[in-house]
């Protein structure tokens, strides 16, 4: 009944207002008003009179004529009439409107959805009424609106056919949109995929830019799902049509046999041949009797040649070819007068670390080993000699036309200079030689061409003690040398260089005696002492227990100090010394200097004792207490002196 009251006020207040508005009318509108009047009443008087038996608090209540079981069932029926639609899933909608900016579909839910025209580029000819197939972003976003996406459901249902044709092995149709790096970028029903180089077709490909534009074959050789990559390959499927034709080429391929082929790809190693379906390799050492450092040197790509069947591989289907074959050999060609001491020309072609080749005629090699390049014993590096592309002349050591195989000298072509050494080198004559090489033992030397010689590590100096040739000398300094031995039959010559000089030894026997002092710097310390710099450029060791100074340092590296000789050996070139020797001595001396004054002191003292004894006969009771006094004293100090 409140509502009631409410609008019954509500009247009243209405009425007041129409009435206080009338008594401000002019005559003209009292008059329309009057006229109006039957109608305005008759209004107020359905709004102003209240039904007794109406319910103002209907709406409080179940409002109609049915329960909730009948407002559910109706719900039921509403939800019906509309399709369930989930986020993310793939649905089919209906073309109800085209507009600039959005395609309307009608998916069957409770409003219409809005796809932009640009995902519509490839479908120009769309018209209203056209089925297309949408993917669910949201079923309703912050304004009510369904979003979907015809982008979305198309590289999803790529993505399918993509996984579905690599688990089922099947083949996909692409079109080739681009070029990149190392391939071809491929359009898949809307996915990309990457085309390697090497899987475009069985033969190089050097041109990559004729297959753009074009709409191929392939099949999906590799998904990575976690990156959303796909590689895909034309020359499967090639393969697969050229298996049947290798199988049946390798099955009629016999050795011997000649074919005709493409060069297909050159390589360091060889060049792939085109036999018409299955390739073979042409090894770089088959394709010429001569000597190549590439294939390029003599084929070149898509160059038809005949190739000789070498040998083949039924199972893994290996075809060894050869091209050289085709031609007689080169040693049938040798003149047959050639033989062991002959004369030949030729141009060097390889260089070893062993030696070199040098080619006589095209295919013809005969090695010059390095210990025929010289008749130095000292053996080098061939490359000191020869150069690739030298023309020299050689003589043949040995020929083996069985084999084909050839060995030749150049040294021979020079007289031996071993035939005449004893004469031009006798023993203790002097000579200039130039240092070649060195090693832990010694130097090796050059006294003339062909002529080498040693000289021993411990004939280098008589004064330093050489520990390695390279603290003495170095590659290319010239040394005068002494011969000290001679062994023709052996081709050794032993050389000396202190050898040239007095032994300087029997000088220093008479200056650095034992026990004499010498000023000396420390030049190298090590753990088991210091090696000294003594005058006349000898040097001597101090062990570790000798470099004690008197302050209880030890003598460091660089520093002046005096040293005693306490070893001297002439045989052995050694000398130690001692710096601690010297203040030890002259401490002991000071010690005993000391003794032996207070020894001489107290003896002086009892030598006065028994004189004054001797000179007193008499004495007082008194002068006797004071002599026992002192008899006591100069006794105690006796026996002090004594005992000290």
């Amino acid at each position: 009944m409140a509502k009631k009251q409410v609008a019954e006020k509500e009247l009243a207040a209405k009425t007041a207002e129409l009435q206080g508005e009338g008594g401000r009318l002019t005559e003209k509108e009292t008059i329309e008003s009057e006229a109006d009047s039957v109608s305005i009443e008759s209004i107020k008087s359905s709004l102003a009179t209240p039904t007794e038996d109406f319910d103002w608090d209907a709406d409080e209540k179940v409002f109609g004529n049915y329960n909730d079981a009948d407002r559910k069932k109706f719900e039921d029926m509403y939800a019906g009439t509309f399709n369930q639609i989930t986020k993310g899933e793939i649905i089919s909608g209906i073309v109800v409107s085209i507009n600039n900016k959005d395609v309307v579909l009608n998916v069957g839910f409770k409003s219409d959805g809005l796809v932009s025209t640009s995902e519509f580029r490839d479908t120009p000819d769309l018209k209203i009424g056209d089925s297309v197939d949408v993917f669910v972003e949201a079923p309703e976003d912050a304004n009510g609106q369904l979003i979907l996406s015809r982008k979305r459901a198309k590289t999803q249902r790529s993505w399918e056919a993509i996984n579905e044709a690599l688990e089922n092995d099947r083949i996909i149709n692409g079109f080739v949109k681009s070029r990149t790096k190392g391939g071809l970028i491929v359009d898949i029903m809307g996915v990309e995929a990457f085309l390697p180089g090497s899987q475009i077709d069985i033969k190089p490909i050097r041109d990559y830019d004729v297959y753009v534009g074009k709409t191929m074959e392939f099949k999906v050789v590799k998904i990575n799902h976690e990156f959303k990559n796909v590689v895909v390959s034309h020359k499967v499927l090639i393969e697969d049509d050229l298996e049947s034709q290798k199988v049946e080429i390798v099955s009629k391929l016999e050795k011997g046999q000649v074919l005709e082929g493409t060069v297909k790809n050159i390589t360091d190693f060889g060049v792939f041949i085109d036999l018409g379906g299955v390739d073979g390799l042409l090894h770089i050492t088959d394709i010429s009797w001569g000597r190549i450092e590439h294939p390029k040197e003599v084929l070149s790509l898509d160059e038809k040649i005949n190739v000789v069947v070498l040998d083949f591989d039924d199972e893994k289907k290996r075809i060894a070819l050869g091209l050289k074959q085709l031609t007689p050999h080169p040693w049938e060609n040798l003149d047959a007068n050639l033989a062991v001491g002959s004369k030949v020309k030729g141009k060097i072609v390889t260089v070893a670390d062993y030696g070199a080749f040098l080619e006589i005629i095209p295919g013809v090699e005969g090695l010059i080993h390095v210990s025929e390049m010289s008749w130095s014993q000292n053996l080098r590096n061939p490359q000191e000699f020869l150069k690739v592309g030298d023309e020299i002349e050689a003589e043949v050591l040995t020929l083996d036309r069985d084999e084909r195989k050839m060995s030749l000298g150049i040294k021979q072509l020079s007289n031996d200079p071993w035939q005449e050494v004893a004469a031009k080198f006798p023993v203790g004559s002097k000579h200039t030689a130039t240092v070649k090489n060195m090693t832990n033992f010694g130097v090796f030397v050059e006294i003339e061409e062909g002529i080498d010689g040693l000289i021993h590590i411990s004939d280098l100096s008589w004064s330093k003690k050489v520990n390695h040739p390279n603290e003495f000398t170095k590659v290319g300094d010239v040394l005068d040398v002494v011969v000290l031995e001679l062994d023709v039959d052996n081709r050794k010559l032993s050389l000396g260089h202190k050898q040239l000089e007095e032994n300087p030894w029997d000088t220093f026997e008479t200056i650095f005696t034992l026990d004499s002092v010498h000023q000396g710097t420390v030049v190298k310390v090590t753990d088991k002492g210091a090696v000294i710099a003594l005058p006349y450029g000898v040097e001597g060791f101090v062990p570790t227990k000798h470099m004690v100074k008197e302050d209880g340092t030890s003598v460091k590296a660089e520093e002046t100090n005096d040293f005693k000789i306490i070893e001297f050996n002439k045989e052995a070139k050694r000398i130690v010394v001692s710096h601690a020797r010297i203040w030890e001595e002259v401490k002991a001396e000071a010690v005993a200097e000391e003794r032996a004054t207070k020894k001489k002191e107290a003896k002086a003292s009892i030598t006065a004792v028994k004189k004054v004894k001797d000179s007193v006969e008499k004495s007082t009771l008194g002068d006797l207490d004071v002599l026992a006094q002192l008899k006591s004293q100069l006794e105690g100090e006796e026996s002090k002196a004594k005992k000290g």
